[in-house]
């Protein structure tokens, strides 16, 4: 006869749990610890110093390979915001139509497909229009960017607009309000910490990939994340790790944000 158990205990999964964390964070606390070490070696503490930090700050070509992230995840984030409010709109605030399930997985398509795959098209797809146009400039990083974005934008605007009481749109139309005065008047006010959630979210995205920005750039066009990727090829020194703790800082910031953003109820 079978035996009954209490399933709030589960033998062995604590051990997993912790096995799991120190996995997953302690590289990531070593990185931080080693980017204030005096010397160059990754792996040998050498003493604490800001070295590496000072170095980092008056590297020119951090600085370029900076700025070029954070004009091309701006950019990006612009247009797959603006797309993602047009997209969660259409999907929520219209009477069920014949496709929309399709145009839901669609949007989403970015989730599900290996970024890999989404890099290499848009390297074809892009390759052939330089090619016809001979511009190389950095609009093809920032529409490639805002491709993959939207989805991460899509999903806390949908949401958000999913959880607000639809009665105060109906009310605004039955006070002869148009579209365009309902949406500006009642609902961009209560949308707008789902817009700015899916905004940093899809500006974290952009600043910190590289597969896609590695397959599309152009020469001279590396961002802050695929420099990275450059020195790791040829001398690592702790400067990466200053590097990487400063972009770490920056996303848990910007997430911390997004998690406080997308809570909010108005």
């Amino acid at each position: 006869m079978a035996r009954s158990f209490d399933v709030t205990r589960q033998p062995g999964f604590t051990m997993i749990a912790i096995a799991c964390f120190v996995l997953l964070y302690l590289p990531i606390i070593l990185l931080v610890a080693y980017s204030f070490n005096a010397g160059q070696s990754i792996s040998q503490w050498e003493g604490f110093s800001l070295r590496w930090y000072v170095s980092a700050w008056d590297n020119e070509q951090i600085q370029d390979a900076t700025i070029r992230s954070v004009i091309i995840a701006l950019g990006a984030s612009l247009i797959a915001t603006s797309a993602a409010v047009l997209a969660a709109l259409a999907t929520t605030r219209t009477t069920p139509w014949r496709g929309q399930t399709v145009a839901f997985a669609l949007i989403n398509q970015p989730l599900m497909v290996p970024e890999i795959v989404t890099a290499v098209s848009l390297l074809i797809f892009f390759s052939m229009i330089k090619v016809w146009t001979g511009y190389t400039g950095l609009w093809y990083l920032v529409i490639a960017h805002a491709a993959f974005c939207i989805p991460f934008a899509y999903m806390p605007i949908r949401a958000r607009l999913q959880g607000m009481d639809l009665n105060l749109e109906q009310a605004g139309a039955d006070l002869y309000g148009t579209p365009i005065k309902v949406f500006r008047h009642i609902t961009l006010p209560q949308l707008w910490p789902g817009i700015l959630a899916g905004g940093m979210l899809a500006f974290v995205i952009s600043l910190d990939d590289v597969v896609i920005t590695e397959f599309v750039k152009s020469a001279g066009q590396d961002t802050l994340p695929t420099y990275m990727l450059g020195q790791l090829r040829r001398n690592i020194t702790p400067e990466i790790n200053a590097i990487s703790t400063a972009l770490l800082a920056i996303s848990v910031l910007l997430v911390t944000a997004f998690f406080f953003m997308s809570r909010t109820r108005k």
